[in-house]
C-alpha cells in the first residue's frame, strides 16, 4: 500500500491576521515533501500548506483557549514544534519536549490527504470532478461521522487519517468547481452541513463552458451560468476525452476532456499568469472551509480530546502486555511497583506519561485493552491484576501485544512480562509487520525458561529476543526475585524526548570496540548491554577509561541484573566521541540512548506518476533492486533551522557492519529527500549525523525499528468505513519480482472480527494477481471502534515475503444530521452601566433552552465564550435549560451544544451597546463572524 504526498496547489495561501504567531508556526512546521517536488506553475502553496495553515491555526487557538481556562498565558518563546508544544503543555512543561509527536500527528494527515490523489485519481466525487457534489459531499459527512466517533472512542489515530482524507476533498471543491469563480468569497457551509441543501446545481444537459483553445483563458464559465449563480465543476478524464456536450473540463495536461470542445479548464491547482486572482481566491476559501470543519470537530470533541488528536501530549505513553498465568505474582507485582513507581515519581511533570495502557493475556484469553490518562485509574486497574489459571506453559503473549500494537500511538514504548514461550507463535509475521508500521518500541522481561511444550510448533524465548530487536527494544533474562531491579529501564524509557543515539547486535558474539557520538543537547544518557559472559571497557572523549566490573567510576555508574548491564553516564563533559569495547564470544546487543529536543522522523517512500506526480509512503518493505527513497523530517531544539544535517545513512545492526550512504536534497523546513542506490542486504536502520547549530557540536541520532527490502508487493486501500453487522469486501493485489509459484495470504486483524482469504495465490513474476478480503464486525461492535487489518504474502520458501497494514473505523450508519437549537428565553441586564469602567460590582443573567428536536439528544453543553457560571438541567431532559450568570463586565455569551453523533449547535448573545453589531473576537471563524446579529444567532 502507499499513502502519498503530492504538489497540486500553488502559491499564496493565506492565514487569519489575527493569528501571527501561526504563520511563524507554519514556516517551521508545515511538512517538508510538498515544499520538496516540482510545483506545477511555481508557487509553494499545497494541499498540505493549506493543511498545515488551518491545523496550526486551529491548534494555536486552541492552545490559548485551554491556557486561559487554566488560568496561565500562552506564549511561545519562537516557532518550532517544540515551543509550540511547551508553551501548550503550560507550567508542567518544565523539561525538554519534544516536537516529534507533533509533527508526526500533523504528517500523518499530511499523508492522508494525498493519499486522495494517488488512490483515488479517478474518482470523480473524491475530488469533486464532474459535478459530483452530492456525492462528494457525502464523503465528507460520513468521514466527519467517523471522525466524531473515533474520537469519542479514544482512536485518535484512525480520527486523523480520515481528517486527512476529508480535508482534501473538501480543499478540492473551491478549485474543481466554478465557486469562486461566481464571485463567493466564503466557504460552502452546506458541504458540512448535511441538513442544508445544495442548491442552484447546474442541470446534467445544461452547458457550462465556453471553448478556450488555448486552454488559458481566464474565466470560461459562460455568461448565463455566472449570471444565474449555477455551481458547476470540471469534467475530468484520465482514460477518456468524453464529457457531457457543453460542459467544462478540469484542464491540464493529464485531461483527456480539455482536448474536446469546450476546450480548456477550470481547475486553480496551479497558479498561472491567466488565473492569479481566481487561483488565489480559491486557496483563501479552501483554507476558510478547512477552519470551518476543524472547529465543528473541536467543539464536538472538546478542547482536550482535540488537542490529543493532534499529538500534544506530554510525555510518552506507557503501555503493559502482563502475563496473568498463575506461575506469574511475583512478575505482576514487579510490574505493579515500576506503574507505582513512574506514576508516583513523575506525576505533575513534564516526564508524567501522557497515556496508561494495560493488556493482560491468559490462555486461552488474552485482553481487553484498558487504556486511560488517569494514572490513578491506572493504579486501580493493575492492583485488580490476579494470577491465575493457564495450566500449560505456552501462552498467548502474541495476541497481547496485537492488542497493544494497534492500540497505542505509533512510536510507544511497549513492555512485556511473562515467564513463557508463545504459544500464538503463528502470529510472529503479524507482529513483525506491525512493528514495522507503528515504529514502536518492545522490550522483554523473561523470568522462565523459555522451554516450549512439546506438541507447539518451534517457540522459544529466541522468537521474543528476534522482536525485541526488530523493533530497537531489549529482551532481559531476569530470575524472579531480582526482576524489581530490571524495572529501571522502564523508568528511563518512560520520559519525553527520548532518543536513540546507536543501537548494534552481535550473533555469534565478538571482541568489537562501537564509537558513538554525544552533544551538548543530550542529558541522562544512559548504555544497555544484554547478554552473558560480557565484559567492557567504556573511553571518553579525553581518554578516561572505565570498564565493567567498576560499579562506580569516574565515567557513570554500573548496574547488572540478569542479562542486562545498565551503564547511567555522569552529566558532566560528555560532548564528543565515545567508545566502549565489549568482549564476549555469547550473543550481545548495545543500545545507547539519553534525552534530546534533536531527533528525525522519517518514512521509506515511492516516487509515482499520473495527473499530480510525487512520492508515496510505503507501508511495507521497500522494493528489492530499487534505490531506497526516504522522505526524513529533522526536529532541533529551536525549530529545524537549528540543525545542520549531514550524513544520513542505512546500517545494518546484527552481524558484520554495513554503512550504504546516501544523496540528499535539502527540501527546505527540515525535510530531507534520501536516495540510497545500494540498499544493504538483511535487516537496517536509519542513521543520521549532523550538527547541532545552537552549540556547535556534532550529534547522532538512529532510528529503532529495523527495515529490509522485498521482492514482494501489496496494494490495497483503506477507502471507507465498515458497519457493525455488515461484511466488509476489501480487494487486494500481490505481485512479485522474485520466482513464479505459490505464496501463502495471511490475514488477520487486532479485533478477531471473523474474516475470509484465499489461502494462497500463484504469482507470475511481474504480474499482479488480484483477491479480496472479507470482514464482518460483529452487530453490537461500539460506533467509533477501530480495526487494524494486517495482510502478509510470503513465497513458499518463506525467504520472502511483505505485509500491508490498514485501519479501518467501524461506525454505524447515521441518519441524525440536525443540528441542536438554542433559543435565548430571557435576559436581565437592565442594571449593567454604560460607562464600563463601572461594571464591577454589578451582574447580568441569561436563560435559554437547548433541544435536539428528533435527533439522538444533547450529549454535552460548554461555555465557548463568557467568564460566567453556566448550569444545566438534566441532558437527558427533552428541553434543557441553560442558564448564566456573569459580570457586567464580561458582556459577551456563546454555547456550544454538541449531539450524540457530534453535530454542534451554537447560540450567541451580546449585552455590549453599540450603533452596530458587535464585532466578534478575531478567534471566531468569519463564516461565524457573518451571522451574529446584534443580539442573538443560534446556527
Amino acid at each position: 500500500m502507499t499513502h502519498l504526498f503530492r504538489r497540486h496547489w500553488s502559491h499564496h495561501c493565506m492565514m487569519s491576521a489575527t493569528l501571527v504567531l501561526g504563520v511563524a508556526l507554519l514556516t517551521s512546521l508545515l511538512s517538508g515533501p510538498t515544499v520538496a517536488f516540482v510545483p506545477i506553475g511555481g508557487g509553494s502553496s499545497t494541499h498540505v500548506s493549506i493543511t498545515g495553515t488551518a491545523l496550526l491555526q486551529k491548534v494555536t487557538e486552541t492552545c490559548r483557549a485551554v491556557a486561559e481556562a487554566a488560568g496561565h498565558e500562552f506564549n511561545p518563546t519562537g516557532s518550532s514544534a517544540e515551543e509550540l508544544v511547551q508553551a501548550c503543555l503550560g507550567p508542567t512543561a518544565t523539561g525538554d519536549v519534544s516536537g516529534a509527536k507533533f509533527k508526526s500527528a500533523l504528517q500523518e494527515i499530511y499523508t492522508q490527504n494525498g493519499l486522495v490523489d494517488r488512490n483515488f485519481v479517478n474518482s470523480a466525487p473524491h475530488h469533486f470532478n464532474s459535478e459530483a457534489f452530492a456525492e462528494g459531499r457525502g464523503l465528507i459527512i460520513e468521514g466527519l461521522v467517523a471522525i466524531n466517533a473515533n474520537i469519542r472512542e479514544e482512536n485518535f489515530q484512525a480520527a486523523r487519517e480520515t481528517l486527512g482524507r476529508v480535508l482534501h476533498t473538501l480543499q478540492d471543491f473551491y478549485s474543481h468547481s466554478n465557486w469562486v469563480e461566481l464571485g463567493y468569497t466564503e466557504p460552502y457551509i452546506n458541504l458540512i452541513r448535511m441538513d442544508l441543501p445544495l442548491e442552484n446545481l447546474a442541470d446534467f444537459s445544461t452547458a457550462t463552458c465556453s471553448d478556450c483553445a488555448s486552454g488559458k483563458c481566464p474565466n470560461p464559465i459562460l455568461p448565463n451560468i455566472l449570471k444565474e449563480k449555477k455551481l458547476t465543476s470540471g469534467y475530468m478524464g484520465i482514460y477518456s476525452a468524453a464529457k457531457p456536450k457543453g460542459k467544462c473540463s478540469h484542464g491540464g495536461a493529464g485531461d483527456l476532456t480539455s482536448s474536446a470542445e469546450p476546450r480548456g479548464g477550470i481547475s486553480k491547482d496551479e497558479r498561472r499568469s491567466d488565473n492569479v486572482d481566481f487561483h488565489n481566491a480559491a486557496v483563501k476559501a479552501a483554507t476558510a472551509a478547512s477552519l470551518q470543519l476543524l472547529e465543528d470537530i473541536r467543539v464536538a470533541a472538546g478542547d482536550n480530546d482535540f488537542l490529543t488528536m493532534m499529538g500534544i501530549a506530554r510525555s510518552s505513553v506507557v503501555c503493559f502486555v502482563i502475563d496473568t498465568t498463575g506461575s506469574m505474582s511475583d512478575d505482576i507485582e514487579a510490574a505493579r511497583t515500576a506503574v507505582y513507581k513512574i506514576i508516583d515519581g513523575k506525576k505533575g511533570t513534564q516526564d508524567e506519561p501522557s497515556e496508561y495502557i494495560l493488556v493482560p493475556f491468559n490462555d486461552p484469553e488474552f485482553g481487553p485493552m484498558i487504556r486511560t490518562t488517569d494514572p490513578d485509574k491506572m493504579k486501580r486497574e493493575i492492583s485488580l491484576l490476579r494470577a491465575n489459571a493457564g495450566g500449560d506453559t505456552p501462552e498467548m503473549c502474541l495476541s497481547g501485544l496485537q492488542l497493544a500494537l494497534t492500540g497505542a500511538p505509533d512510536s510507544s514504548d511497549i513492555y512485556v512480562f511473562t515467564d513463557a514461550v508463545a504459544k500464538d507463535i503463528h502470529l510472529k509475521d503479524t507482529i513483525m509487520a506491525l512493528i514495522s508500521s507503528t515504529k514502536s518500541t518492545v522490550s522483554f522481561f523473561l523470568t522462565g525458561s523459555g522451554r516450549r511444550r512439546r506438541s507447539l510448533r518451534a517457540s522459544s524465548f529466541e522468537d521474543y529476543k528476534n522482536l525485541a530487536l526488530a523493533s530497537g527494544g531489549q529482551a532481559i533474562q531476569v530470575p524472579k526475585s531480582q526482576l524489581p531491579q530490571a524495572t529501571d529501564i522502564i523508568l528511563d524509557t518512560s520520559t519525553s524526548a527520548l532518543v536513540t543515539v546507536l543501537q548494534r547486535a552481535r550473533n555469534p558474539g565478538k571482541q568489537e570496540t562501537f564509537p558513538f557520538m554525544l552533544d551538548d543537547s543530550q542529558k541522562n544518557i544512559i548504555i544497555y548491554i544484554t547478554g552473558q559472559s560480557i565484559s567492557f571497557t567504556l573511553t571518553n572523549p579525553a581518554g578516561v577509561m572505565q570498564n565493567h566490573n567498576e560499579a562506580s567510576g569516574k565515567l557513570g555508574s554500573i548496574n547488572a541484573v540478569g542479562n542486562l548491564w545498565r551503564i547511567r553516564l555522569n552529566d558532566d563533559n560528555i560532548k564528543g566521541t565515545w567508545k566502549i569495547n565489549i568482549i564476549s564470544n555469547q550473543p550481545y546487543t548495545l543500545k545507547v540512548t539519553g534525552q534530546s529536543t534533536i531527533t528525525f522522523i522519517y518514512d521509506f517512500v515511492e516516487r509515482f506518476g499520473g495527473p499530480h506526480p510525487g512520492y508515496a509512503v510505503l507501508s511495507g518493505h521497500p522494493q528489492a533492486g530499487q534505490p531506497a527513497i526516504l522522505m526524513l523530517s529533522v526536529i532541533g531544539r529551536k525549530g529545524s533551522s537549528s540543525v545542520t544535517v549531514g550524513d544520513v545513512s542505512l546500517v545494518t545492526v546484527s552481524g558484520p557492519e554495513t554503512v550504504r550512504n546516501s544523496t540528499t536534497t535539502d527540501m527546505g523546513n527540515g525535510d530531507i529527500l534520501v536516495t540510497v542506490d545500494a540498499v544493504p542486504e538483511g535487516e537496517f536502520v536509519v542513521s543520521l549525523k549532523g550538527t547541532d547549530n545552537v552549540s556547535g557540536s556534532g550529534f547522532q541520532r538512529q532510528s529503532t525499528t529495523q527495515m529490509s527490502v522485498s521482492k514482494v508487493n501489496i496494494k490495497a486501500v483503506a477507502d471507507s468505513s465498515m458497519q457493525p453487522g455488515k461484511t466488509f469486501n476489501l480487494p487486494f493485489s500481490v505481485m512479485t519480482q522474485g520466482s513464479d509459484g505459490l505464496y501463502s495470504i495471511s490475514a488477520r486483524n487486532d479485533k478477531n472480527f471473523p474474516m475470509s482469504k484465499p489461502p494462497s495465490l500463484n504469482l507470475t513474476t511481474g504480474q499482479y494477481a488480484n483477491s479480496s478480503v472479507t470482514i464482518t464486525p460483529p452487530a453490537n461492535t461500539p460506533s467509533g471502534s477501530d480495526v487494524t487489518v494486517t495482510l502478509d504474502a510470503k513465497s513458499s520458501s518463506g525467504a520472502d515475503s511483505n505485509y500491508i497494514v490498514l485501519r479501518f473505523s467501524v461506525v454505524n450508519k447515521t441518519t441524525d444530521f440536525v443540528r441542536p437549537v438554542c433559543e435565548v428565553v430571557n435576559v436581565q441586564a437592565d442594571d449593567c452601566p454604560h460607562d464600563l469602567s463601572k461594571c464591577k460590582p454589578f451582574q447580568w443573567k441569561l436563560a435559554a433552552t437547548l433541544s435536539d428536536g428528533d435527533g439522538t439528544g444533547v450529549a454535552n453543553v460548554s461555555l465557548r465564550q463568557g467568564s460566567g457560571n453556566l448550569t444545566t438541567s438534566l441532558l437527558s431532559d427533552p428541553i434543557i435549560k441553560a442558564n448564566y450568570t456573569a459580570s457586567c463586565c464580561s458582556q459577551i455569551f456563546e454555547l456550544e451544544a454538541v449531539d450524540k453523533f457530534g453535530n454542534v449547535g451554537k447560540c450567541y448573545h451580546s449585552i455590549v451597546r453599540s450603533a452596530g453589531p458587535p464585532t466578534l473576537p478575531a478567534l471566531l471563524p468569519l463564516w461565524l463572524c457573518l451571522l451574529v446579529s446584534a443580539f442573538v444567532t443560534w446556527f
